[in-house]
């Protein structure tokens, strides 16, 4: 009796095997958003690891969430590594490829709670009402990683961070161009009060002597 159970676990075990060993030996999950904003706002957001914080998905699922970062200061050769709970376990991030206002392609290796290596790519497309921006990332499955997608497959589990994290963009990248916006309105505003005040004083100076003021335009 207990070779028949034995017998039985066994099979059942190499049927396991064979289905886990069917499943994709590589992943793709990709989400993509249209943003009222700039190509250039967008991407200065990505491009520079001291702004992820600012709006990736993870960034408060650790409040004691310890990062380091490294190499350049932002663009190719930039590093970013964090150690955190289970939530966010232990990875590093780099900087592979820079395209200004255009594309950014990084490593993501992960540590724990699972090893792995994927590539990432964030790109940016002018499209009418602002900014198209595509987050793709692709990597092997291993052993684990297919056993896995018998419960949940990576765009499941990753595709709504993902989303999240696109939503978060979209707000910081709204209000970093209304920023540039104002900061605009308040440059032509200075450059057109200091013009009048040019005419103004020119106009009184003609008075004071006698001559008629010379008209400068305002713009």
């Amino acid at each position: 009796m207990l070779k028949k159970i034995l017998g039985g676990l066994a099979a059942v075990l190499l049927i396991l095997v064979g289905v886990i060993a069917m499943q994709p030996s590589e992943y793709t999950v990709q989400r993509t958003a249209t943003m009222p904003v700039p190509k250039d706002i967008a991407f200065a957001l990505v491009n520079d690891f001291h702004r992820w914080n600012d709006w990736s998905p993870w960034a408060k699922l650790d409040p004691d969430i310890k990062t380091t970062f490294g190499g350049a200061q932002a663009g190719v050769g930039a590093t970013y590594a964090w150690v955190g709970n289970e939530k966010v376990g232990e990875g590093k991030m780099t900087i592979l490829e820079s395209k200004p206002d255009e594309l950014v392609r990084l490593e993501l290796e992960f540590f724990k709670p699972m090893a792995g290596v994927s590539e990432t790519r964030i790109s940016f497309k002018a499209v009418e009402g602002g900014t198209e921006v595509v987050w793709a990332m692709s990597g092997a499955n291993n052993f684990v990683g297919k056993a896995m997608c018998l419960v949940m497959d990576m765009d499941q589990l990753i595709g709504k961070d993902f989303e999240a994290g696109l939503a978060n963009l979209k707000t910081v990248g709204q209000a970093e161009a209304t920023k540039r916006a104002e900061a605009e309105a308040a440059r032509v505003a200075e450059e057109k009060a200091a013009a009048e005040k040019a005419t103004a004083e020119a106009a009184a100076a003609a008075g004071a002597q006698g001559q008629p003021a010379v008209a400068r335009p305002t713009p």
